[in-house]
């Protein structure tokens, strides 16, 4: 089963931050930097694609401090990494996808903070972003497919934090013997 996980959890990942990277480097090849061109509407004045650099974090917090959001992010898979696997997090198949959907938008968003994607200054560092939603005089801040997985692992989080988790997990580690009808003894925390 751990297996199976393994694979499920790379994979998302994978294609998460391979389909981000695609279409942020299609998107800009197409439409140039910010302000060299003018939206391209899918449905007028409602879905587009515009390319924006955002050099902070959400909704642009933190501006001129993605060397910081670069450590945060390598933290952060540190620690996705050992939940799924040391604390057991890949014991549940809602996780494991959580999980790598998540890492796929950190990776995503890593690329573009170590500024792989070479944009010239002052772009250098920013996070492409190029999604645009806007209903009337309301425009949401821009956004790519790194951001769409961030936000799906987070609601998925919070679904199974609400709904379907079972209790805190501890770190995998030898079980004890199972007592009479197949369980661990009463009083134990199920670690020699």
């Amino acid at each position: 089963m751990i297996l199976s996980r393994i694979l499920v959890f790379s994979l998302l990942a994978t294609l998460g931050t391979g389909l981000d990277l695609v279409t942020k480097d299609w998107v800009f090849a197409w439409k140039g930097l910010p302000g060299e061109q003018p939206p391209a509407w899918w449905i007028e004045n409602y879905f587009g694609i515009e390319t924006a650099v955002n050099q902070g974090a959400v909704f642009g917090l933190g501006q001129g401090y993605g060397w910081l959001f670069a450590i945060v992010s390598m933290a952060a898979i540190f620690g996705l990494v050992s939940w799924l696997f040391l604390y057991r997090a890949c014991h549940s198949l809602w996780l494991t996808v959580t999980l790598g959907l998540v890492t796929g938008g950190i990776l995503g968003n890593l690329y573009d903070r170590l500024n792989l994607h070479g944009l010239p200054v002052p772009f250098a560092g920013g996070v492409r972003d190029w999604i645009l939603l806007r209903y009337g005089q309301y425009t949401w801040p821009n956004f790519n497919i790194a951001d769409s997985l961030l936000v799906a692992g987070a609601i998925m989080l919070a679904v199974y934090s609400l709904f379907l988790a079972d209790g805190p997990s501890e770190p995998a580690g030898p079980s004890e013997p199972a007592g009479p009808g197949g369980s661990a003894s009463p009083g134990s925390s199920g670690r020699a």
